[in-house]
């Protein structure tokens, strides 16, 4: 099992406030900036998670372990396998934003409140993941979203996984006052 970070991310988090502030989350990755909008109107605890999490570092230098042409690119497990997390799990918060290219969303297991860092990042309109995945945010602007689209276009070998590693080195929060 995983360490779990749940304290550390918790503490990153206290002084939060979504009514007075708007957040983005940008990840500085090998192919380019992806700056991310938020939606805590619609899914406040995943925004919360994510921020928490970009603010304690854990996603500095973790890769892309999944691509999958004109579906979505997944990063956020710091094994690189898709099966780890931060060692605790978040409620589903399924609403009515539609998983299209650019939108930010959380994987999981089957277990719909199976969600801990695990995120991907869509390529292209996915129905089949409406009200059954967690959207909370999207690519902010153009250069993020073609950011998204040339992580999409990688090589992957017969796993999904790219043949040539992508990650995020760094990844930051700016907020802005309303």
């Amino acid at each position: 099992m995983a360490e779990n970070r749940r304290d550390e991310v918790d503490q990153a988090v206290a002084d939060l406030d979504f009514e007075a502030n708007s957040y983005q989350v940008e990840f500085e990755t090998t192919k380019g900036p992806i700056r991310l909008e938020l939606s805590p109107d619609v899914a406040p605890g995943h925004c919360r998670n994510l921020i928490g999490l970009v603010k304690i570092g854990y996603y500095d230098g973790i890769i892309f372990h999944r691509v999958i042409d004109g579906f979505m690119i997944q990063v956020g497990c710091p094994q690189g396998t898709g099966t780890g997390g931060p060692g605790y799990t978040i409620e589903a918060e399924f609403n009515d934003r539609l998983h299209e290219a650019g939108v930010l969303s959380m994987a999981r297991t089957n277990d719909p409140h199976s969600a801990g860092s695990q995120v991907f990042l869509c390529l292209g309109r996915a129905e089949s993941l409406d009200n059954q995945y967690t959207a909370f945010g999207k690519a902010a602007d153009a250069e993020s979203l073609e950011t998204v689209l040339s992580i999409g276009r990688v090589e992957t070998d017969g796993s999904d996984r790219p043949r040539d590693e992508v990650s995020i080195t760094s990844a930051r929060v700016t907020q802005a006052s309303r």
